[in-house]
């Protein structure tokens, strides 16, 4: 990714022509031409790669860690053996295998020491360009679906028009964050042209001589696709960007508090924005303009938006256990109950993981977990193994999960019958989803079955349930039809009856 954006800033920022920068770069001219030309940096199809070295799954975590140092007592901070002592024992309480020696760890907690031992070094006033941008993550807790959450917030300020935006996610990684900037972005119709982070692990990778970064793919991906470019603080400087920094406590005191409970965060991340565009009626605090008008200024200077849409997502691949579970960092998700001790790949993205078998197809998909050691289990894809396995299904949490009336419905069945019943809801599951398959299961106990059958055939009757037959409309005028009489006479001769007739 490095070398593409290098083109494009070669093409867009120096005015460079394809053949020029085919002569300095050594790439061919198609070359040049094709990623000029690509609007779409959207990730692609993932692929295997080795790691390079035992110490890269712990940098940022260990990076984390030392920059958390600078604030803490000078006696109280971590030392090498420390750092190894502390990740050897979280790789256990995790269940992982630690195989990194003393000694590279050692040199990984140097290496970084150096990249984070600038001396400070006093404020500079800085001006304040249109267009441009500063974003920093702040801590919010909130409730979703009664469910406690210890969450980040996002919050993006445009130092120019003081104009502000906030998204809240349940974490800070990078799906959170392009997924919050896709968001504002979206939402006001524009993308700064300069955005200004402090070393955030889901961005830098590395801080190399001269202040320069080492970006991961996912944000080099990011920034080629929205055309923006990016600025990084001096490392424990977040003075540097002094704007989103009080914005986060400004944020954080006048939208979440009290603290916010809600049904859908996206739902409630869509209103927020719409919170955010009643606070630009304000008036800046040093000019005596409204936000808004100011922010207009901003949204000059700013880039449009692509034209294409940038999938906010991440590919993992994983292995499944014997229960066809797949874990990703601590925490497990639940496959289909045919997909045991497999490779499936888990997409990811802020709020989602979706499980794909071989062919890149989906299989379910969860709410994304954070936290650890917690576990996600969607029954649907598993009630086909129950069919085959009737005698678990009182073991099972799908079993746990039913109406009290259904679990002893079920339970005073013989085999046979549950597992008839079962086939009958997996199938349902499979084309209406597991919500209304179970919801029907309910509502047909309530019909007050006899046996199994009996309860298939209430089961269907829930789900097919006759609509209203419409009224015939009639005309306003309807001709008199002309009376017939009947004669019963001849009946009643034949009957031995009393001649009688009827009009």
């Amino acid at each position: 990714m490095e070398h593409i954006y290098h083109i494009r800033y070669e093409y867009f920022e120096k005015d460079k022509s394809i053949r020029e920068i085919s002569r300095t770069t050594g790439h061919a001219r198609d070359t040049v031409a094709k990623y000029v030309e690509q609007e779409d940096f959207s990730l692609p199809k993932p692929v295997k790669h080795k790691r390079q070295s035992k110490t890269d799954p712990y940098r940022d975590q260990v990076r984390e860690w030392l920059t958390a140092d600078e604030t803490a007592p000078r006696k109280q901070r971590h030392t090498a053996t420390h750092v190894y002592r502390r990740l050897r024992k979280q790789a256990a309480a995790d269940n992982k295998l630690f195989d990194v020696s003393d000694r590279a760890i050692r040199d990984l907690v140097a290496q970084l020491r150096r990249e984070l031992g600038q001396q400070k070094q006093a404020s500079l006033p800085l001006l304040h360009p249109a267009g441009e941008a500063q974003v920093d993550f702040g801590t919010t807790c909130f409730y979703e679906k009664g469910i406690y959450y210890e969450g980040r917030h996002l919050a993006l300020t445009l130092p120019h028009s003081d104009a502000k935006f906030t998204q809240l996610f349940k974490g800070e990684n990078f799906e959170c964050l392009a997924q919050g900037l896709k968001n504002i972005f979206e939402h006001i119709g524009y993308v700064p042209t300069v955005i200004r982070f402090d070393n955030m692990s889901t961005a830098v990778k590395a801080i190399k001589a001269q202040g320069e970064r080492e970006v991961t793919d996912n944000f080099r991906r990011l920034q080629c696709h929205y055309g923006f470019k990016s600025n990084f603080c001096n490392p424990a400087s977040g003075h540097e960007k002094g704007s989103v920094e009080n914005y986060v406590g400004y944020s954080r005191r006048n939208f979440f508090v009290p603290v916010p409970q809600m049904d859908d965060l996206k739902t409630y991340n869509r209103e927020l924005l719409r919170v955010c565009d009643q606070d630009l009626e304000r008036e800046h605090y040093k000019h005596e303009k409204l936000v808004w008008q100011l922010f207009e200024d901003d949204k000059n200077r700013m880039n449009p938006l692509p034209r294409y849409d940038f999938e906010v997502c991440h590919y993992v691949l994983a292995r499944t256990n014997q229960y066809a579970m797949a874990k990703f960092l601590s925490n497990s998700y639940s496959t289909s109950g045919s997909m045991a001790r497999q490779e499936v790949t888990l997409k990811l993205d802020a709020y989602h993981v979706t499980v794909l078998d071989d062919k890149m197809q989906p299989v379910v998909r969860h709410p994304r977990l954070y936290g650890k050691n917690k576990e996600s289990m969607i029954w649907g894809p598993y009630l086909d193994v129950l069919v085959q396995r009737p005698t678990a299904l009182k073991y099972s949490g799908f079993f746990q999960g039913l109406a009290e009336p259904v679990r002893q419905f079920l339970g005073d069945c013989d085999l046979d019958g549950k597992k008839r019943v079962l086939k009958v809801v997996a199938q349902v599951c499979r084309e209406d989803g597991l919500d209304r398959s179970v919801n029907a299961l309910s509502d047909a106990v309530k019909l007050a079955p006899k046996d199994a059958d009996a309860l298939i055939s209430a089961y269907a009757f829930v789900l097919n349930k006759p609509g209203q037959i419409p009224k015939n409309d009639v005309a306003d005028y309807v001709p008199e039809l002309k009376a017939y009489p009947l004669d019963f006479t001849p009946y009643a001769k034949l009957m031995g009856g009393a001649a009688c007739s009827s009009k």
